[in-house]
């Protein structure tokens, strides 16, 4: 099982997600709904919500919101929120305990922001994305691309260039399943969508360098961190600052590809 296989690994990093990763996917998951009307009468499936980016956001609209992961500290943290029209449920993606969609029932609006590509089935979760969607509704999708996001980009980067000999993390098979436009559609189409639009969204990752003083809570997802010594990750945060040229704040452009198809 690979770390992000590993609902314990997320269990474990729900708190650093919460303050790290959660404010940057957010803007994200604010782009996949502007791409989908939503009001009070419909109702929302976030599917491996993480931290509730899309749920919390949905919620806004004043839709009725379902947020499933299958980690229960992500879970946790979605409901500490206690918001009356998000319900958070702990849920294996690739087989939702959820009824079929139909013309009388089902979601008006399934989303998954980074989290289907993340499946060892990834192709399933798409499927089950679209079994539950209601005839008319939406199934929205967000994946990096190749190179992956935020710290994690950053992380890869840097260590190419320092250390060139040591291999770096296979990126998740949807990831690269999923990093063409048309290859995308193919599979939104495939899973039982149709009419799939694949747009690219790009927004920088703000990494403040005095959050480098606690660099586990940066990098510590990530499997190229754990394959470095100390001194290399010494040398990392050296690189990063270096990199930073005394501005208290280093962007890392970080580009997504956000699919909308329709049941």
């Amino acid at each position: 099982m690979r770390d992000f296989e590993d609902p314990g690994r997320w269990d474990a990093a729900a708190r650093h997600y919460a303050t790290t990763a959660h404010p940057f996917t957010a803007l994200y998951a604010e782009a996949a709904l502007k791409r989908v009307p939503l009001g009070p009468a419909d109702r929302v499936l976030d599917v491996a919500a993480g931290t509730g980016a899309l749920a919390l956001a949905a919620a806004r609209t004043g839709a009725q919101v379902l947020a499933i992961d299958f980690s229960p500290g992500m879970v946790a943290r979605i409901a500490e929120a206690g918001l009356p029209n998000v319900e958070a449920r702990v849920m294996d993606g690739q087989a939702l305990g959820l009824p079929d969609g139909s013309v009388d029932g089902g979601f008006d609006a399934v989303f998954s922001i980074f989290g289907v590509i993340m499946f060892p089935d990834w192709r399933r979760g798409l499927a089950e994305m679209a079994r539950v969607t209601r005839p008319g509704g939406y199934g929205v999708v967000a994946t990096w691309q190749r190179g992956g996001a935020a710290t994690f980009l950053l992380l890869s980067e840097v260590r190419r260039r320092l250390f060139p000999g040591i291999e770096g993390m296979a990126m998740p098979d949807g990831v690269i399943g999923l990093s063409d436009p048309e290859a995308f559609a193919d599979a939104l189409v495939e899973a039982g969508y149709r009419d799939p639009r694949i747009e690219v969204v790009t927004y920088d990752y703000a990494l403040e360098v005095a959050a480098l003083a606690d660099p586990e809570a940066l990098f510590g997802m990530s499997p190229d961190w754990a394959r470095l010594t100390e001194v290399q990750r010494a040398a990392v945060i050296g690189e990063i600052r270096r990199m930073a040229e005394g501005r208290p704040v280093r962007p890392v452009p970080s580009t997504a590809l956000i699919g909308v198809a329709r049941r």
